[in-house]
């Protein structure tokens, strides 16, 4: 039987009005020179060579000309290495970064101690003297989350750290509501910012027809991302959309795999393992059944530009909103997710998050849909594919299986996740890392300045 491809199901995703940028003068570029030992990060991510349908979904629905999509992307491959650089300089007085205006032309980088604005001017961004400590507000986070309970999770169903006005924000339906949980978790009320919403997000699953793939003949959902282990082909999705031991067919109704693992909520996330009639291919559908090809899975900066495909609304863009959020589902609370502009509906769980050529996330749930406008979740890619040992399939050829689970130390390995700060040795040489990623190939740290740096 010939193969059928395992593309990444596309769920069109819009971003909400308020993100209309009307009238905008051409993009500027904010790209440092390329480093002298190396590719710049525009092109060691391909972000220099995007692929049409990005393009197009950009200036559809971030209001973009084709200069500005094109600067923007390389603007925020860019401001990913710089911001990982002066996060490893500051260290602990660190309190976050993200990037602005409609080419990502500027990265502003926030810190505790005044001392450090000029190191982050000298690295060409902002620098924005804040008062309290990422740290800090995780903890306060943390805190609000354990107070949460099944009664109050209905009616604050969101919190999350926000960066850019250095609070944590506890979206609820009423203020009454939210000043009940700050209360309970013992939290100072300065810390937390309350966004009244009648919002309350849904795990987008189990609705009939489309391209998508099927759970035990009864609920649809998207592939997220192609990926192995070993030997062994598959792809990741969202873990509400099916348990362990659940059978999948594909978009054609043919036999195509079984869940493998799933866990929800807690957490979002789920892989499947195909048969031999199935193939993984680097592949995410886009618009007019298109295909992006992803080109690896370094983590996004707060600010930057994301596009989302599913098998219900198709291929759209959003910006990044916050990392790290919690959402609280009728199921119950899924932490560490990624909160974004774009939208979706029922049947989209699951699907890719691409920005630029790099894999973000699965579809996790959200509230709206794509004729209004909406808010979604993402579980990363990149804590999944170390839970599981897989390796993401890219346009790199790799089938290595990874090693030491995410962000420790060692000898550096394709295939193994890397956060932020992780130390490794390369032929004899220490590096750290300066973006979250599952190590390719071909991203040897001597050869990547643009994701490690030489101690």
């Amino acid at each position: 039987m010939p193969n059928r491809h395992i593309g990444a199901a596309c769920a069109a995703m819009t971003a909400f009005g308020a993100l209309a940028l009307t009238g905008l003068p051409e993009a500027t570029a904010a790209t440092p020179p390329a480093p002298a030992d190396g590719p710049s990060a525009a092109r060691t991510l391909g972000a220099d060579s995007p692929s049409t349908a990005v393009l197009r979904a950009m200036q559809r629905d971030l209001r973009l000309t084709e200069r500005q999509a094109r600067v923007r992307l390389e603007n925020e491959a860019e401001a990913g290495t710089r911001a990982g650089r002066l996060q490893l300089a500051l260290g602990k007085h660190f309190a976050g970064a993200w990037v602005k205006g409609p080419a990502s032309a500027d990265l502003t980088v926030a810190t505790t101690d005044a001392a450090d604005v000029p190191i982050i001017e000298a690295d060409g961004a902002q620098a924005v003297v804040v008062r309290t400590g990422l740290d800090d507000l995780r903890a306060a986070k943390a805190r609000l989350d354990g107070a949460t309970t099944a009664a109050t999770a209905r009616e604050a169903p969101v919190r999350y750290v926000d960066v850019r006005t250095n609070r944590v924000t506890v979206q609820a339906t009423s203020r009454t509501a939210a000043d009940a949980l700050v209360a309970a978790a013992g939290v100072d009320s300065e810390l937390v910012d309350v966004k009244v919403s009648a919002d309350r997000p849904r795990a987008l699953h189990d609705v009939r027809g489309g391209d998508a793939y099927y759970i035990e003949e009864t609920a649809r959902c998207s592939v997220g991302f192609a990926v192995t282990r070993a030997e062994q082909q598959g792809f990741a999705s969202a873990g509400h959309c099916g348990k362990a031991g659940e059978k999948t067919a594909g978009f054609n109704k043919v036999a195509q795999g079984v869940f493998e693992a799933s866990v929800f909520p807690g957490q979002d996330m789920s892989w499947v393992a195909v048969n031999s009639d199935w193939s993984a291919t680097p592949d995410v559908k886009a618009e007019g059944d298109t295909n992006v090809q992803v080109g690896g899975s370094v983590k996004a900066l707060v600010g930057a530009a994301i596009c989302r495909s599913g098998s219900t609304t198709g291929w759209h863009c959003g910006t990044v909103e916050q990392h790290e959020t919690s959402v609280s589902y009728a199921e119950g609370t899924v932490d560490g997710v990624t909160r974004t502009t774009v939208c979706a509906e029922p049947g989209d769980s699951g699907g890719p998050y691409l920005s630029g050529t790099q894999a973000q996330g699965v579809t996790s749930g959200g509230s709206g849909d794509c004729t209004t406008g909406g808010t979604t979740f993402y579980q990363p890619i990149n804590p999944l594919l170390s839970t599981y040992g897989l390796v993401l399939k890219t346009t790199a050829a790799q089938t290595e299986t990874p090693g030491t689970p995410v962000g420790q130390s060692g000898t550096w390995s394709s295939g193994r996740v890397y956060d932020t700060g992780a130390r490794v040795t390369y032929d004899g040489v220490t590096y750290l890392c300066l973006q979250g990623h599952q190590a390719q190939g071909a991203w040897q740290p001597a050869a990547t300045p643009a994701l490690w740096q030489r101690v």
